[in-house]
């Protein structure tokens, strides 16, 4: 941030302080949808952009298996697993023993496949039988490891999201567009590394020669499968994350796409089921997407260090402060040129001053005005000071208070 301007300004001591997106300049042209429920977010502020019918309750049908990658991901980070590592292939995992009209990786008896593999047969043909396998892996039965995926939701907040199966051809899943967003949000914070890996991966091929017993090596019946997601060519800077269909959810789809440093996340649930839903679906993504990186754009102050601030009648006469918050957030994209910053704060700060107090705020500016206020805090406790020093101080404060 080029010459930022920096000063310190007195406030009221009990001001409120919020600051609204939409409040900086209306945004009229909001798209309209055709599918049944949608969301938009900014990935790094988790804020809302846009919500369509956000707390309906739909099944997420092939969404579903996103907490089935992250659950055996959360196993590779702790230790407990390796993504090289062979998975024994129960025969509830092979592929002819899957629901009619799955989706398959085409798993099958006396194959050899990696925990890689599985995943990559999750995340682009959204193999039901790579879900159950994946399942086996990380819990002595499917029932146990959707008991965990349940549990992960309830830890993350998502009370409108439940699992009755790991790869979403039940309609007795549930979720919502906006709890979903969340989701992929905390998702994308833990496993960053699957948008390269996994998710804008545009083929997979299985079984390989390596997969298969030597006796079938000359031709192992390889099969080439296609990503379902349309945005990783059609989309420039789409890189995930995953579609879903089934008849009583209709078309779903998680969208993540990045351009300039700013990345959104949308959530589209329930694009009818016809012979066109796949497409309406995707319309609708486009057109999200689109408006979004139109509109809209993470902005990420970069300040010089925070100045100390005076303390009164305490053993020290200065506390660091640090802001509440992050410094980025999302504001609309003709805001946030020529950016400044200023320190407001409450007008005067006695000791003993515990730390993690509010001491005032940090104000971001443009040429148009102000764009967003941040608590300020103290960074550590001040304790109150000798009787000398509080006799001095309040003479001292007393003259301030005069002129």
């Amino acid at each position: 941030m080029p010459n930022p301007m920096k000063s310190i300004v007195l406030i009221l001591p009990r001001i409120v302080f919020c600051c609204s997106l939409f409040a900086q300049s209306p945004v009229l042209d909001m798209p309209e949808l055709s599918s049944r429920a949608a969301s938009l977010m900014d990935a790094a502020t988790g804020t809302f952009l846009y919500i369509k019918n956000g707390d309906d309750v739909i099944p997420p049908a092939s969404l579903a298996k996103l907490m089935t990658i992250h659950i055996a991901l959360a196993e590779v980070a702790q230790g407990n697993a390796s993504l090289d590592e062979v998975v024994n292939l129960p025969r509830e995992s092979w592929a002819v023993n899957q629901p009619p009209r799955s989706s398959l990786m085409f798993l099958g008896p006396g194959q050899t496949v990696t925990l890689r593999d599985l995943l990559l047969g999750l995340a682009i043909p959204s193999g039901n039988d790579a879900a159950v396998a994946v399942a086996l892996r990380f819990a002595p039965t499917v029932a146990d490891f959707v008991q965990r995926m349940n549990q992960e939701a309830q830890r993350w907040g998502l009370s409108q999201t439940h699992f009755v199966e790991p790869s979403g051809i039940s309609e007795d899943n549930f979720t919502t567009a906006v709890e979903f967003a969340l989701f992929c949000r905390e998702y994308l914070h833990l496993h960053p590394e699957t948008l390269g890996d996994y998710h804008s991966v545009k083929e997979f091929a299985y079984p390989r020669r390596e997969n298969v017993a030597e006796r079938y090596q000359s031709k192992p019946g390889t099969i080439v499968q296609y990503n379902h997601n349309s945005f990783l060519t059609t989309f420039p800077g789409a890189d995930g994350l995953k579609t879903g269909y089934i008849d009583e959810a209709g078309y779903n789809i998680a969208l993540t796409a990045e351009r300039e440093g700013t990345r959104f996340i949308a959530v589209i649930l329930g694009a009818p089921a016809v012979y066109r839903g796949a497409r309406i679906r995707d319309e609708d993504g486009i057109k999200l997407l689109t408006w979004a990186f139109e509109h809209y754009k993470t902005l990420r102050p970069t300040l010089d260090p925070l100045p100390p601030i005076r303390v009164w009648k305490g053993k020290e006469d200065f506390v660091e402060i640090t802001p509440a918050e992050a410094l980025e957030f999302t504001t609309l994209r003709t805001r946030g040129e020529a950016l400044h910053w200023e320190i407001a704060l409450t007008p005067t700060i006695l000791a003993p001053l515990p730390q993690g107090v509010f001491v005032g705020s940090l104000v971001l500016s443009d040429a148009q005005g102000e764009l967003r206020r941040i608590p300020l805090l103290s960074a550590h406790e001040v304790a109150r000071g000798s009787f000398f020093k509080r006799f001095w101080d309040s003479i001292r404060l007393f003259f301030r208070s005069l002129f």
